[in-house]
């Protein structure tokens, strides 16, 4: 790795620690047995179309950036099958979660990415998707670590990259100071519109919206959250 990889890992690295608490034995069994299967490959080229990553015909896809314990995507994965999903989770325990509910319901219409996204972001062709969320990401509270946050100009333009027109970038936090920080950052970009009109817009959760342990913990210690929704212009 050259000094400036070195330097553009650093500054663009979103996530912490990669992993928790040991996996058991039948944990670990499942990620090993799994994960091969449903790991996308970046050192090979992305398949033309991008829909035939996925072993069942989709018509849409999705991208979901750190799913954590993986609830919602799964939510969506069961509640849309005709759209294919890709999950980025760098975090050992939360792919863990993830592929085991993979294996409990069947859904064969995800794939993951178990390292850093801006890596899947830049091997992705141009505009291939139709939404990309970022919920509850890390939000790096100390100034100092602000740069750290994946909302930035470098990744807003791989995102205005890869969505297809008119494509969607959520965003959902319960931090005041990341939700304005977002704000300011796609104001700036110039290439989305937000998509709102009054509060309620970005008050109320997503359609179909499947509540979080990340939401729920927001919620008992008494902060609100924000939901986000910018198009591609």
């Amino acid at each position: 790795m050259t000094d400036m990889e070195r330097r553009g890992r650093a500054t663009e690295a979103f996530f912490g620690r990669r992993k928790g608490k040991a996996l058991r034995e039948q944990q670990a069994e499942t990620l090993n047995s799994l994960l091969p299967a449903f790991l996308i490959d970046l050192s090979a080229a992305p398949p033309e179309p991008l829909t035939s990553l996925f072993p069942v015909p989709v018509e849409r896809l999705r991208l979901e950036i750190g799913f954590g314990g993986g609830e919602h995507l799964i939510h969506r994965a069961l509640e849309t099958p005709s759209t294919g999903f890709i999950g980025v989770e760098p975090f050992v325990n939360s792919m863990q979660k993830l592929l085991s509910r993979i294996g409990e319901t069947g859904a064969s219409n995800i794939r993951v990415y178990n390292d850093d996204a801006t890596q899947l972001l830049n091997w992705l062709p141009d505009g291939s998707f139709d939404q990309i969320d970022l919920l509850y990401p890390d939000p790096w509270p100390k100034r100092k670590h602000w740069k750290r946050r994946f909302v930035s100009k470098t990744n807003l333009d791989r995102f205005h990259r890869v969505l297809k027109p008119g494509g969607l970038f959520c965003f959902a936090s319960d931090i005041d100071t990341y939700v304005n920080w977002t704000l300011i950052k796609c104001r700036d970009h110039r290439g989305f519109d937000w998509m709102a009109d009054n509060a309620a817009d970005w008050l109320t959760p997503y359609e179909g919206w499947p509540s979080t342990r990340y939401e729920a913990k927001a919620q008992r210690e008494g902060r609100s959250s924000a939901y986000l929704t910018f198009r591609k212009v």
